[in-house]
């Protein structure tokens, strides 16, 4: 009885100590979620700006370089998932969106995987990455690696392997935690430009571009590059974040749940244990009553 009492007593303490690391997993969690929403909020505005600045560029005729080639050698993919588990099917989801958008398009792939978990989802899927990158584990550190992804992406260009690139990625959705979404990212053909054209300017005071609008146009290009993909990370990041709070959630609420069976488990063995104790007691206080009358 006392060994069982003994391995019961492990287990809520176990139990209680786990109890208390998810409990801080999850504050973590709901406190990144708040500062990548933020970010993405921003990030927003942000973008709108330089897609106005581009419209303003093209309406005023800047020329826009073209790198198309007329054979097209690979498409480049990138994906953006996580480093650590406690995600659910955050990864698993995204990579079979990405295996059925990449389905319709023709030719090789060259994949760039954003974190371990997700490179191996694709690996199992058959989209081996051809790079991996780490995920970033705070917003500060989002701008090293879109820096990096854009030396990839350009080496690439420039040696003709690629020449459309599209990005994968998990989006915060209100009603849900997430979806995966996929944006193409290059080339800023002419049916890019046709979309960007259609938009309406917000008022009625026609922008005008001041100095050499062909480098103006370049750093707007380059800006919408840079916030396309440092948006689509930051984005990630939140949408990781939400579902690791909803796995830890799920993950308090079996262990209370646990912990009360636990609990009610100990107490039983341990009054059982009570009761035939006493029932000894009264069993040796009746024998020596009987005992004496004799």
């Amino acid at each position: 009885m006392s060994d069982s009492t003994a391995t019961l007593q492990r287990k809520i303490s176990n139990a209680g100590e786990l109890e208390a690391v998810v409990r801080t997993m999850k504050a973590l969690a709901a406190s990144s979620i708040s500062q990548y929403e933020r970010a993405v909020n921003s990030l927003d505005e942000y973008y709108r700006t330089v897609q106005l600045g581009l419209l303003a560029c093209l309406r005023q005729g800047a020329p826009m370089s073209s790198n198309v080639h007329k054979h097209t050698v690979a498409t480049g993919v990138i994906i953006f998932g996580s480093d650590q588990g406690l995600v659910g099917q955050f990864n698993d989801e995204l990579a079979d969106f990405a295996a059925h958008v990449l389905r319709d398009l023709p030719g090789n792939k060259v994949v760039w995987a954003v974190g371990e978990r997700v490179q191996l989802r694709l690996e199992q899927i058959g989209l081996t990455p051809d790079s991996l990158f780490g995920v970033p584990t705070a917003i500060h550190a989002v701008t090293p690696l879109i820096g990096r992804i854009l030396a990839e992406i350009g080496r690439y260009s420039e040696q003709g392997r690629v020449e459309q690139v599209y990005i994968f990625h998990n989006r915060p959705k209100s009603g849900a935690l997430y979806e995966p979404v996929s944006q193409r990212l290059l080339p800023l053909d002419a049916t890019w430009q046709h979309e960007l054209l259609a938009q309406q300017w917000p008022t009625q005071n026609l922008p005008e571009i001041i100095g050499e609008s062909a480098l103006t146009l370049a750093a707007f290009i380059r800006e919408y590059l840079f916030v396309s993909l440092f948006r689509s990370c930051v984005e990630s990041l939140a949408s990781e974040n939400a579902s690791r709070l909803a796995a830890m959630q799920r993950a308090e609420k079996n262990i209370e749940e646990m912990l009360v069976d636990l609990r009610l488990s100990y107490h039983r063995l341990r009054q059982s244990g009570i009761d035939a104790e006493l029932f000894d007691v009264v069993s040796g206080f009746e024998l020596l009553i009987s005992n004496k009358k004799k």
